[in-house]
């Protein structure tokens, strides 16, 4: 298994390479009309400029071609996960760098993901909503589809199990069995 290299001992599990193809189409979606748009106004009537017609153009579609060749694998590497017992640990980021620990605990829901492009790659995201406001959707994309609906399904039995576990709890005791909120 290849890992990524963060800082901990414990290295994160790699997206799947499928995503960087993925990353590359979302890309290229988004260049296109941009660069159609430039080639509106470069070669379009009210054009009055001495830069040569068709430069600009160029230029822009020169630049996009190189980000879609440089960033989506770059982006691809910066991202990892690893799923422990009791959480999640993503990391994400370029410039700066995330690492996000998601406790099962707090998750109030779980979503799979699959857009258009995605679905063509055979990926998904992993969308686990948490109680709270800040980050409350922490989103794990490039998995494969069946790979995101087994850690949900296995991240949503360990939420049940721990439910279970706290409604058969006698009450006044932890899950330990040490008294809680019992005066001294």
């Amino acid at each position: 298994m290849q890992t990524i290299g963060w800082p901990e001992e414990n290295s994160l599990r790699p997206l799947h390479p499928n995503q960087i193809r993925v990353l590359q189409l979302r890309g290229l979606v988004t260049a296109l009309p941009l660069t159609a748009l430039v080639a509106a106004l470069d070669f379009g009537p009210l054009r009055q400029t001495p830069v040569p017609p068709g430069l600009t153009t160029a230029v822009v579609l020169a630049a996009a071609l190189i980000l879609l060749a440089i960033l989506p694998p770059r982006r691809y590497r910066a991202w990892g996960y690893r799923e422990e017992e009791d959480e999640l640990h993503i990391g994400s980021g370029l410039l700066i760098r995330v690492r996000t620990v998601v406790p099962f605990g707090r998750v109030q829901h779980i979503d799979v993901a699959q857009g258009p492009i995605e679905r063509r790659y055979g990926l998904a995201t992993l969308i686990l909503h948490t109680a709270g406001t800040r980050g409350a959707a922490v989103p794990l994309p490039g998995l494969p589809h069946e790979q995101a609906e087994r850690m949900r399904d296995r991240i949503r039995a360990k939420i049940r199990h721990e439910l279970g576990q706290i409604a058969s709890a006698p009450a006044g005791h932890a899950e330990d069995g040490s008294a809680q909120g019992v005066p001294m």
